[in-house]
């Protein structure tokens, strides 16, 4: 999952950046609001976090410029601003959530889980079609109970793909959530991933290539019919 993090204070989004991406996400970080109104609108991020008081730009004037384009991506509000007030203010410009420093860091990746989850539509941490499980919490995956092991790409890229089953992903979109702005990208390395995902699903009792199909000419997609029980 690619998150966009607006923080202006250095320290704080680099340790907030360091643990999101050590749980798993693709993090991308700017620190003021125009840099996070150009990035947000040009790129589909699964989730944005976003700070309230930034140069060029304070956060609640960027989320509304987000809301004003329909960019409907999640979006967590954190400020020093803690009055009720100042958090209906957020709410009503179109925050899914709302965070008041200081904040523990694991209050903070539930929140941006649950934002993640909700968007996706499901209220578990733990997705399963048939024989195959995902645990979006420990981003274990397991066919029968059985672990499935995968790499931390590996893993992100079947989490995209069976969060939304029976959608064609391409590989420039797939590529996009995968990688930051700062990674060398190439969307070639999605077919050596999807490759080894098929290669291991077929290990654990499944048809890989039938669970993750080929979409001539459009990329790839989950196919849940294809999971047995």
């Amino acid at each position: 999952m690619r998150l966009l993090l607006a923080e202006d204070t250095v320290a704080l989004a680099k340790s907030v950046a360091q643990g999101l991406t050590e749980e798993g996400f693709t993090v991308d970080v700017v620190g003021d609001g125009e840099s996070a109104l150009h990035l947000a609108t040009e790129v589909a991020f699964d989730v944005i976090v976003l700070d309230r008081m930034m140069p060029a730009g304070d956060g609640l004037s960027v989320l509304k410029a987000l809301r004003k384009k329909n960019i409907s991506t999640p979006v967590l509000l954190l400020t020093a601003l803690g009055e009720v007030h100042d958090r209906v203010d957020g709410l009503e410009a179109g925050a899914d959530d709302y965070l008041v420093k200081p904040f523990a860091f694991a209050e903070l990746l539930a929140r941006v889980r649950a934002l993640v989850r909700r968007s996706k539509g499901t209220s578990s941490n733990v997705v399963s079609f048939g024989a195959l499980s995902l645990d979006l919490g420990s981003r274990l995956a397991s066919v029968r109970g059985v672990g499935l092991e995968l790499t931390s790409s590996e893993y992100s890229l079947l989490e995209l793909l069976v969060l939304q089953p029976n959608t064609t992903w391409s590989r420039t979109r797939l590529v996009e959530h995968l990688y930051n702005e700062e990674s060398d990208r190439d969307s070639n390395v999605i077919d050596v991933f999807v490759a080894r995902l098929r290669k291991k699903l077929d290990a654990a009792g499944l048809r890989g290539a039938e669970c993750i199909t080929t979409q001539r000419g459009a990329g790839y997609r989950f196919d849940p019919a294809a999971v047995p029980a």
